[in-house]
């Protein structure tokens, strides 16, 4: 598969602090790509560096395409309404909106508010509608689904979907680890300046190991554990607490989520 980005020994210091590490990763054409990292990792700069936004030390990066970009928030005058926005952004680049796509986001429903009066979900649906006036071939979403409710985020998740199904490329950070899971193809973690982890949700469980998380309730309280061997290492416990005299009331094993997992190799663990 060809690579719609690509980056090598990337490298980027604000003064003495060193965000990005040499750090190199691709992204392949038509994958929905997620780019992790617990705060301060250099997500956001990677990003910023990939975009053309800001400038990098040392490093290469290579974009194959036109490039759509979703920003958390835009600095649009706060009476001009959606359509307008919309037509305002083609015009700078050359191309007519297309009415297909803005029908599929509602824009056209969002046409008697002014953009101060618009919703969370709804702005970022203008947001998202702006980034596609290009006709891009790689398409940025920075958080895109912050602030939304449910119902938004399960319409913001299809029109996502349906993006990949057009050949889009779309490149996105996220907090929330439930909707990485269900979006993406790959995931890459940064961790100390580079990618820690680079692969599938199932993969990372490969990666993680056969970890269990065992949890163990008695009059006395609750207890938390954790094993990759969960036969030997539970009845092991369960002797001890014979041997203690305690009353187990309850027991619950579990094989770690997502989140446990993205946590322990970001924090290099």
């Amino acid at each position: 598969m060809n690579e719609a980005v690509k980056i090598s020994n990337l490298t980027k210091s604000y003064g003495n602090h060193t965000v990005l590490n040499g750090l190199d990763f691709c992204v392949r054409q038509g994958e929905i790509f997620a780019l992790l990292g617990i705060n301060g990792a250099g997500k956001t700069t990677s990003l910023e560096c990939i975009e053309g936004l800001r400038k990098y030390d040392g490093g290469s990066i290579t974009v194959n395409g036109i490039m759509g970009i979703q920003l958390q928030s835009a600095s649009l005058p706060k009476y001009m309404k959606a359509p307008e926005a919309v037509k305002l952004f083609a015009k700078w680049n050359k191309t007519s909106p297309d009415k297909e796509t803005l029908d599929a986001l509602g824009i056209y429903e969002l046409a008697k508010k002014p953009y101060y009066q618009l919703s969370t979900g709804q702005k970022r649906r203008l947001h998202l509608a702006l980034a596609l006036t290009r006709n891009p071939d790689i398409l940025f979403l920075d958080e895109p689904t912050a602030g939304l409710d449910v119902e938004g985020q399960i319409s913001l998740h299809e029109q996502i979907r349906q993006l990949k199904a057009m050949g889009k490329t779309i490149i996105l950070t996220s907090h929330d680890m439930a909707e990485v899971e269900k979006l993406c193809d790959r995931i890459a973690i940064l961790s100390g300046g580079k990618i820690a982890f680079i692969g599938t949700v199932r993969q990372l469980g490969e990666a993680i190991g056969k970890r269990y998380n065992i949890t163990i309730r008695t009059e006395n309280g609750t207890e938390k554990y954790e094993s990759e061997n969960i036969g030997d290492f539970l009845l092991s416990l369960l002797m001890q607490y014979r041997e203690k005299g305690e009353t187990i009331t309850d027991i619950r094993t579990d094989r770690g989520s997502l989140e446990q997992h993205f946590i322990k190799i970001a924090r290099g663990e």
